[in-house]
């Protein structure tokens, strides 16, 4: 009897599973706005932390000085970028064909970016600030493959063949 109760519990429970796994996530339109709403101030706050950091590398500070500016810098990228990453992952899966290829696409490059930025810091944190010349070559050198790590996490969104979606990010008033 045991038995019977256990295996009507495990049929019921996959049911369950199975059934929950069919049932959509966010429209297209939804989906769109919450991660619109989530990069809108990531696109801003790392923006402001590009322009700073070419200020940073521009301006008469010490090498000390610089080192911990930069820092601060790449660690509030850092911290931006996951937290986009996280606010799109919280958005769920679009209820689009492919749409857990699309956010997986979308938290994926977040994430590379975040992960750049956390190199960029540990690297200029690594760096002695004298000679002041050679902090600065090397400072250079740090944000040149940060460069080409955030180029290269960018999302390929031609790869994303969902009309819908496409639509969605157009219509969507947060997106715009």
């Amino acid at each position: 009897m045991r038995t019977a109760r256990f295996a009507s519990s495990l049929i019921v429970l996959s049911l369950v599973v199975t059934l929950g796994g069919c049932a959509g996530g966010p429209a297209p339109r939804a989906w769109a706005a919450s991660v619109c709403t989530v990069l809108s101030p990531w696109r801003s706050e790392i923006g402001t932390l590009a322009t700073r950091t070419q200020q940073q590398m521009t301006a008469e500070t010490t090498p000390a000085q610089a080192k911990e500016n930069l820092m601060r810098l790449f660690g509030g990228a850092e911290s931006a970028s996951e937290k986009a990453r996280a606010g799109v992952q919280r958005a769920g899966v679009p209820d689009v064909d492919e749409g857990k290829e699309v956010a997986d696409g979308f938290t994926a490059s977040l994430g590379a970016m975040r992960d750049a930025y956390g190199r960029a810091k540990t690297g200029v944190e690594a760096l002695a600030t004298s000679p002041s010349k050679d902090f600065y070559a090397k400072v250079a050198s740090v944000v040149e493959v940060l460069n080409t790590e955030y180029r290269e996490s960018e999302l390929d969104t031609s790869r994303l063949d969902s009309e819908e979606l496409k639509k969605a990010f157009d219509e969507a008033p947060e997106c715009r």
